[in-house]
């Protein structure tokens, strides 16, 4: 391996097309049991690699020589190979604060609060020391401010979330309320899946700055990528051409991580525009009625004659999950489906919302129990709320199938605030 990330486990790592992005080629993933990595070390037959968990504290008894940023982090998240001299570093350092930068967030004289005592605060701490923060105090869940005494940190300025509170699959989660914290003026959330965690929701609901823990893995890539490559790296402002690439990177980054969830009365094209304008975006396509019918062995009328409405929704909320779990498809939802707030929530975690809207003269009732038992203008008028607050943009659908996902697709890129034929 000439360039990789050693770690375990790996699961579905970014880095491989970050890197690509900066140029590094031919970069691989390398699970390593820890029998393994002091071995891997001595062989030295690598050019340059990342570390992750749980290695990165390991790895300093395996290098010859260590970054300032690593001493100072406890961590070492990439070794250069020079001519087999081992060289640790840490860009992660650098990829939080280009985070913080982007969004606003100032630690000059703030009172920091980290939530969480692993390897990611230890960075937080380092950095919050760094910038020249008022306090730093860290939070968790037996140490001396904890999850019982948060009155003592109440007066936090900038949060940070360095623990795994509301990742998937556990997205309705939350480290905290940062309603709690009336002073405060930013927040950082390491976790990036789901994209919009209910902390960061939160926190933009109580007025404050969010800084994104996709934006820090794609900063302490391109650092990485330079060491890499031997290249002199400068820490860049967000405002500079080397800081406008990265934060590129990262949109397109997070656009391809976005989903697409269609929702709106049955019968209105979701699954037909839905086909279109995942071939369009190059997405793969999900259908969360037709995940309910593969997992039940039978069609739709079939499991509301036998098992009623309730039984339908058990099975579609199963099927939400399964699809919501996903990242980078088209996903067509049943009518009802995102009525149900759970549903709601897991679909737009990294979801771009649309409504398909379309004349009710037009929508077909065949197959469709619930059109067939209720008249179709009061169930729209109960729906429609519910289809406004989850969508991002309404199309209507009463055109081609064709031109309506167009439609969708020029304003899913406008949302990154790209433009794309």
């Amino acid at each position: 391996m000439r360039y990789g990330l050693i770690g375990n486990p790996l699961g579905h790592s970014h880095s491989p097309y970050l890197h690509s992005r900066f140029g590094v080629e031919g970069y691989e993933l390398c699970v390593l049991q820890p029998d393994e990595l002091a071995e891997f070390f001595r062989k030295r037959e690598f050019a340059a690699v990342n570390v992750t968990i749980p290695y990165k504290r390991d790895v300093f008894a395996l290098v010859d020589e260590i970054d300032d940023c690593a001493r100072e982090c406890g961590a070492i998240n990439t070794v250069v190979n020079r001519n087999g001299k081992l060289s640790g570093y840490n860009t992660d350092i650098f990829g939080m604060s280009f985070a913080l930068r982007a969004a606003g967030i100032e630690l000059a004289g703030k009172k920091v609060v980290v939530l969480g005592s692993g390897g990611t605060s230890h960075t937080a701490c380092a950095l919050a020391a760094r910038e020249g923060a008022k306090s730093v105090r860290v939070v968790s869940r037996t140490g001396e401010y904890n999850y019982s005494n948060l009155d003592l940190v109440a007066d936090a300025q900038v949060l940070f979330n360095t623990t795994p509170v509301g990742m998937f699959p556990n997205i309705e989660g939350c480290p905290v309320d940062p309603a709690d914290f009336p002073a405060l003026e930013g927040v950082f959330d390491a976790v990036y899946n789901p994209l919009d965690t209910m902390f960061v929701q939160k926190a933009e609901a109580a007025g404050a700055r969010c800084a994104s823990g996709l934006l820090m893995l794609t900063a302490q890539a391109a650092q990485a990528a330079d060491l890499f490559l031997g290249k002199a790296f400068a820490p860049c402002p967000p405002d500079s051409d080397a800081g406008r690439r990265i934060i590129g990177v990262c949109n397109d980054l997070r656009e391809k991580l976005t989903d697409v969830v269609l929702c709106g009365m049955p019968s209105s094209g979701k699954s037909t525009v839905g086909k279109l304008l995942a071939e369009m975006l190059n997405k793969k396509f999900v259908d969360t009625d037709a995940e309910v019918e593969k997992a039940a062995g039978k069609s739709i009328p079939d499991i509301f004659a036998e098992s009623g409405e309730a039984g339908f929704r058990a099975l579609e909320k199963q099927a939400v999950t399964k699809c919501a779990a996903m990242q980078g498809v088209v996903i067509a939802t049943g009518g009802g489906a995102i009525l149900d707030p759970t549903n709601a929530l897991a679909l737009k975690a990294n979801g771009f919302g649309v409504f398909l809207e379309r004349d009710l003269s037009a929508l077909s009732t065949e197959g469709r129990p619930l059109s067939q038992t209720n008249a179709l203008d009061e169930m729209y008028r109960r729906r429609l709320p519910a289809y406004l607050a989850f969508a991002d943009v309404t199309a209507t659908n009463d055109g081609t199938p064709q031109k309506t996902a167009e439609f969708i697709k020029e304003k899913y890129y406008e949302s990154f605030g790209n433009q794309r034929a």
